[in-house]
Parts: structure tokens; sequence; C-alpha cells
């Protein structure tokens, strides 16, 4: 029986975090808090902030004690300041994205130099997608009735974060979440020994140098040809 709770990669999102310096850490998207609660089991003195947009999610977030700012972070800027946070989770939130070039700005923008971006996606690499690939069906990680609007395999989501900030972020560690159709143990055990077979993949990318902008320059100075958001100033 496949254990879909495995997909989130709670304990690779714990183990990713626990030997950070973390004052100040964000979880964008937090939904139903988990990945905010394991920052706060491994940094009990660190601000941990959601940003989130759904507000009954905001609400439920607030009776567990946990913060949050109400933020739509494919348009809003995230309320900090510059080189202030020390540690970003995104957990199975960038597939959800379309203006990506815009929440990577802002994450690299508030990051300190030495703080680390913690992302988990779907595998669209993943044993199962490339079976149903391979039998003319739509991958379960980009269908387009779903609210997934990306797929990513591990190489695509390095050169996403990579390319138009070359050097920025180094890849510090990865691993990979449960593997359909395996049960639960069995699952754990393929996840680690085949994680680019896994369904999902999880890196922990350490910002490395000064941000400059870059983001926000790519789709212009590649012209991509789609309207993405580049904050209020500019758009492709």
């Amino acid at each position: 029986m496949v254990d879909r709770r495995l997909n989130y990669g709670r304990e690779i999102v714990a183990r990713m975090i626990a030997d950070l310096d973390v004052r100040l850490a964000l979880d964008l998207g937090p939904g139903l808090g988990e990945d905010m609660l394991a920052v706060r089991a491994a940094h009990p003195e660190a601000r941990v902030v959601g940003l989130e947009s759904h507000g009954p999610y905001r609400d439920r977030l607030h009776a567990m004690g946990l913060e949050t700012a109400a933020c739509d972070i494919e348009r809003d800027p995230f309320s900090f300041d510059a080189g202030s946070v020390d540690l970003i989770v995104a957990n199975q939130v960038f597939e959800h994205i379309k203006d990506v070039f815009w929440v990577l700005h802002e994450c690299a923008r508030v990051l300190r130099v030495g703080g680390a971006l913690v992302v988990g996606v779907p595998n669209l690499a993943s044993l199962h997608n490339r079976l149903l690939l391979a039998s003319g069906r739509q991958p379960t990680s980009l269908t387009n009735w779903s609210a997934h609007v990306r797929g990513y395999t591990k190489r695509d989501l390095v050169a996403t974060i990579d390319k138009p900030f070359p050097g920025g972020f180094h890849l510090s560690d990865t691993a990979g979440a449960n593997f359909y159709p395996l049960p639960g143990p069995i699952a754990r055990r393929a996840a680690r020994l085949w994680p680019n077979g896994a369904w999902a993949f999880f890196g922990r990318f350490e910002k490395a140098r000064d941000y400059d902008g870059s983001y926000l320059r790519w789709p212009l100075t590649q012209q991509l040809e789609t309207n993405f958001y580049l904050g209020p100033e500019r758009r492709t």
C-alpha cells in the first residue's frame, strides 16, 4: 500500500535544516505547518514565519501558535530586509508556481550569504512517471487538470536556480522521497538507493554570493515569450 504521506519528505526536511545556523526562517506556502514545526523543533530560538495567501490556513496556523504573513509569493515582495533571512523552506510549492523568476528573486534577495533554500518538488523523472510516459500516459506530477503548472527533474530544478544566477547557490544536499508503487518501508529504502527515481526530489541550496537581481533580468535577456511577472514596474 503506497503511503502518500512520504511524498512530503518531512524527515528529509528535518535532516536538511538540522545543522544550520537559523535565527529567522520562512516557509513558503506552509499549508498545515508541519515544516514550520520542524524548523521550530530544530531551532527553538528562531523566528519562523509562514508566507501564506490562503486565509483558512493562516487561521489554523495561528491557532497552533505559529506566525504567518499574508503573502501572494508570485506577486508580493517578501516583507523582510535584504540578507536578513537564514533559511527558506519551499516544500511542494515550486510545481504550483508560474512566476518562478519573481519567487527566486525574492528568495535570493532576502537570504543572507550562507543561508539555505530547501526545496522539495515532485520528480517528473520518477520511475512511475517514466513508465507512464513510455505507455503514452501523462505523468502524475504534471496533469493539466491539477494545480501543478511546472514539472521538475533534479537537473532541471538545479538549472532553474543556477542558470539565471550563476554560482549564486551551491547544491549541498540532495535526497529522494517515496517510491511508487512500493509500500512505505520499502519505498523509503528504494528512494535512498535511487533518489532520481523517487516520487519527489529534495535539495538544499546554500547562497554562495551576493545577489545582483539577475533572476528578473533572465526572462528579458533570454527573450522568453511569456508574460512573466517581474515586479510592479516591469513585465516581459
